[in-house]
């Protein structure tokens, strides 16, 4: 996704004219690459338990071993080995593989294994299991999408704030919370009614817009990238055709943020990916 800062097309409501060849290549190229993606082993079609970690040592599942939490840090003992493993809030890492009982090593290095991954959200920690085999995965035939419409290729003007604001903002999975960074503001309209919505990231550095829309056949909410602003940028180009879903729309055991509040369009938004599920 590619960011303005001169007036080169206009901010303005009006659809602009199909899409090139080279567009529609791009586009398609895009999505190619974006289905791989989750299609990786150990990608966003992969998990398939979220599991809290107690304070006493507990087997988890099917994972091997005791799990534990103990101030800010999880322990993990198999047998008389004990491990110890940390992440900050809102982070995550694998920090162990295993391969179920009665399943035969998968072609292909570790691609039978599940990923044990260690999640910290809202203060607290939880394993969530990421399986190759998970049903979601291996009935993976395509995300839904809309047709590529250059009309939803939009320039819109974008006011940064002097400093970012923190916002707290629910999540996809109850209980939990979100805090991130407001970085600055867009005006985005589309047949007359327009909207004002606050763009996330941090700094100079890439904004993401979250939002949700009047569409019926989307995920409750979507988000599309949009990019690294250039020094005194006051024109942003959102390629509506990139929204996609987040991990949650694929399985239960997303913790993805929700929107910050507001981040409503009044319209429906016929670009982008459909629904999952």
């Amino acid at each position: 996704m590619t960011l303005q800062d001169t007036a080169t097309r206009p901010a303005a409501d009006t659809p602009t004219d199909a899409p090139s060849a080279s567009d529609r290549a791009a586009h398609a190229a895009w999505r190619a690459a974006r289905e791989d993606e989750l299609r990786a082993p150990h990608g966003w079609l992969s998990p398939v338990a979220y599991l809290a970690v107690p304070h006493a040592p507990t087997v988890l599942g099917d994972v091997p071993g005791r799990w534990w939490v103990d101030a800010d840090q999880v322990h993990h003992a198999v047998g008389a080995d004990v491990t110890t493993h940390a992440v900050a809030e809102g982070g995550s890492q694998v920090v162990t593989t295993y391969l179920p009982a009665g399943r035969a090593p998968a072609d292909g290095a570790g691609t039978g294994d599940v990923a044990v991954e260690l999640v910290r959200r809202t203060g607290r920690y939880a394993l969530r299991l990421r399986d190759p085999q998970a049903p979601t995965r291996v009935a993976f035939t395509g995300v839904p999408a809309y047709p590529h419409d250059a009309s939803w290729v939009l320039d819109v003007p974008v006011r940064w704030y002097a400093e970012p604001r923190e916002v707290v903002v629910g999540a996809a999975r109850p209980g939990l919370v979100h805090r991130v960074q407001v970085v600055g503001e867009v005006d985005v309209a589309r047949d007359g009614r327009r909207a004002t919505l606050a763009l996330t990231g941090a700094p100079g550095g890439a904004v993401t817009l979250l939002f949700s829309d009047e569409a019926d056949d989307v995920a409750p909410w979507r988000v599309v990238q949009a990019g690294v602003p250039g020094p005194g940028a006051t024109t942003l180009r959102l390629d509506l055709n990139r929204a996609v879903n987040l991990p949650y729309a694929f399985s239960e055991h997303g913790t993805c943020p929700a929107p910050v509040p507001g981040n409503h369009l009044p319209f429906a938004v016929t670009a982008g990916e459909r629904v999952p599920r």
